[in-house]
């Protein structure tokens, strides 16, 4: 009889996971959504750091941020007040490396008449590696002028659904003749949670 109620056991416990593995990152449906929040309290919050660069460029023919819109006043102002410039620039996971690994895109806006700091609202979206087709969220303050700059991770998709953590930047270098081209280091650490059985990876490390 025990040896009945195990195999029984057994046998539920593999039609759950056979049915998670519809609710996957990778398939986005609403079905596969409301399947995969139903399964979410047994998700397990797992630890993950990134590790990559930012490769910006300002003035140049095809620059990867550009202003779209300003105030009257944002001429005269020293903080450049009221302008708000969209960003789409390419990530590496090494500073030389030519071989890209996603993007950052959203806006940013100083957002300050006293200091040089901006409203940053960007998603960074992975299109190679192991978390190709996952984004992630950030929405706060970045004060351009401080050598580390924190800010929070609010959310994700993919591999990274209701990921929540803290991204830090640091401008790498900058070039020194045309200004234009500005590397930042970015390192994040942030929860993920994982439906058990259905890891996408080991560590969760770039």
């Amino acid at each position: 009889m025990k040896s009945i109620m195990v195999a029984l056991l057994l046998a539920i416990v593999v039609m759950n996971m056979a049915s998670l593995g519809h609710a996957l990152p990778d398939d986005q449906s609403p079905a596969a959504m409301q399947k995969w929040f139903q399964h979410f309290p047994n998700a397990v919050p797992k630890l993950t750091k990134l590790h990559f660069f930012v490769h910006n460029i300002v003035n140049m023919e095809n620059p990867t941020s550009v202003p779209v819109a300003q105030a009257e006043s944002t001429a005269t102002s020293p903080t450049n007040f009221g302008l708000v410039s969209v960003i789409d620039a390419p990530l590496t996971e090494e500073p030389n490396s030519k071989e890209i690994i996603g993007y950052v895109q959203g806006i940013f806006a100083p957002s300050s008449n006293e200091e040089l700091s901006n409203l940053l609202s960007v998603n960074f979206v992975f299109t190679e590696g192991k978390y190709k087709g996952s984004t992630l969220s950030v929405l706060g303050r970045d004060p351009v002028a401080e050598t580390y700059r924190e800010f929070p991770i609010i959310g994700g998709s993919g591999d990274f659904r209701m990921a929540r953590g803290i991204g830090t930047s640091a401008a790498s270098s900058v070039n020194s003749t045309t200004k234009d081209d500005i590397l930042v280091e970015m390192h994040f650490v942030f929860y993920r949670y994982v439906l058990p059985g259905f890891d996408s990876d080991s560590e969760g490390s770039r």
